[in-house]
């Protein structure tokens, strides 16, 4: 009769994907509230329970063994549907409306998903979501428009709001876009003070490329056909970059752009609970699905 495997302890399962999605023992630390030496021991009692290494070291770099690759995908199904099934158990009879500001590409391309797992969860909670510029949604929420913004903003560390991933940007071009490198690079973009548009113009001068803007849109559908018909480039969130458009980059003579990041930010004061669940599922669902967006067996440790 063969002997039956020991069961996933799951808090060792929350603690192996914070690593892996902060890039090391020391940012996973403080993202679950723990020291480092913690998370550490944390790891090693997770292999010694498989019997198989997770991670190994190659120097600073921290890499996810083949195992550990495997066993990220299912510690993130089961860390979801746990969560799922102690907020329906534990709290079914959340109601009230919450009032969520989002950008508009975002919200097309992760909050669908998102927001119909949490409305199956609480069906008696109703969803007011506005998409808007990142700026307008600050504003409003200053106001006492909004419970909840999901905004586009430069890295910030712990102030104000929480970060919920940083934003890889890339120069996104169309299959009909003609660049002369005798010209000044067209550019269609955002209007002011978008953070998009004010990462391009700045790295743009910083290379001493000349530039001109030939395209302007407050819609991020807008800014899209204009770069499919071959106007100019834009600035996308690399996770974000639709079908039908290409990255562009150093062929093309333009230089890097600087990460973003995402914040979510709470209206201060009392939230109701409705609204502080709807935030804990959105940074739940967002990590997982960013995690499997830029999954790699290649981790930068931030680890001396």
């Amino acid at each position: 009769m063969s002997t039956p495997l020991p069961p996933f302890d799951f808090d060792l399962l929350r603690t192996f994907v914070a690593v892996v999605d902060n890039a090391g023992f020391t940012r996973a630390a403080q993202r679950v509230g723990r020291t480092q030496s913690t998370v550490s021991l944390q790891i090693k009692k997770l292999e010694d329970g498989l019997g198989r290494r997770v991670f190994e070291r190659d120097g600073r770099e921290l890499l996810l063994t083949p195992d550990g690759e495997i066993l990220l995908n299912y510690a993130r199904q089961l860390l979801h549907v746990a969560d799922e099934a102690r907020s329906r158990i534990l709290e079914p009879e959340v109601a009230g409306a919450v009032r969520l500001g989002t950008p508009e590409d975002f919200a097309t391309v992760y909050l669908p998903d998102v927001l119909a797992q949490f409305a199956r969860t609480h069906p008696r909670v109703s969803l007011e979501v506005n998409c808007n510029f990142s700026f307008n949604l600050l504003e409003g929420f200053s106001k006492g428009e909004y419970d909840l913004v999901l905004v586009k903003r430069e890295p910030q560390g712990p102030a104000g709001g929480i970060a919920v991933w940083r934003d890889v940007l890339v120069w996104v071009g169309g299959p009909k876009l003609v660049l002369d490198s005798n010209q000044p690079i067209p550019l269609v973009l955002a209007p002011a003070p978008d953070v998009y548009r004010k990462r391009a113009l700045a790295s743009l001068q910083d290379a001493k490329r000349d530039w001109k803007i030939v395209y302007t849109s407050p819609s991020s559908e807008g800014l899209q056909a204009a770069v499919r018909a071959g106007l100019g480039v834009t600035v996308l969130s690399k996770d974000m970059v639709p079908k039908g458009l290409m990255l562009l980059g150093t062929e093309q003579d333009l230089p890097k752009l600087p990460d973003t990041e995402i914040a979510l930010y709470r209206a201060p004061g009392s939230l109701s609970r409705a609204a502080q669940l709807l935030a804990e599922h959105i940074m739940h669902s967002l990590e997982i699905a960013v995690g499997r967006s830029r999954s790699t067996s290649r981790l930068i440790s931030d680890d001396s």
